[in-house]
């Protein structure tokens, strides 16, 4: 009798495991190709619980952070620095930020002039592009040393005057 109601205590606690294991949220995502850098290590540590209102969620995946349910925020630390480009370049959180439109009101926005490079997708429909970058460049800039910045093309460009 003892032995069938261990028994039937286990299989209880093993399906019990089994359905919170279910309602976990794990957002899958892909590491980037230099994610295993240490200096994506000092980012993700830093990385904060909530964003913009939007709360952190697990990744699968080495050197990523995922906030909202469902995600509005992705980050992938390790990313290809971007060369120069035309592209629309802000600095907001002491970060240059290279903004690619191409599917708005979601956005790929990627550090501008560090090594590595970090990647933010986000949906401007839920958050804000300005509060999200305002709240993760301090931790990019504290973590990876801005090698060179943006410059507008005017101050590239000769004066044809």
């Amino acid at each position: 009798m003892r032995a069938s109601r261990i028994l039937a205590t286990l299989a209880t606690a093993v399906a019990l495991a089994g359905s919170l294991a279910a309602c976990t949220s794990t957002v899958s995502m892909d590491a980037a190709a230099d994610a295993n850098d240490p200096l994506c290590a000092d980012v993700i540590v830093h990385l904060p619980g909530t964003v913009d209102g939007q709360d952190r969620r697990w990744t699968d995946a080495q050197a990523t952070g995922a906030w909202g349910d469902p995600a509005s925020i992705l980050l992938t630390c390790g990313v290809t620095p971007p060369g120069p480009t035309e592209a629309r370049c802000i600095t907001i959180g002491g970060v240059d930020w290279v903004v690619d439109e191409s599917a708005a009101p979601k956005y790929r926005i990627t550090t501008y002039g560090r090594t590595p490079a970090i990647e933010v997708y986000l949906d401007n429909e839920v958050v804000s592009s300005n509060n999200v970058l305002d709240r993760l460049g301090p931790i990019v800039n504290a973590a990876i040393p801005a090698e060179s910045a943006c410059v507008d093309s005017e101050s590239v460009l000769p004066d044809e005057g």
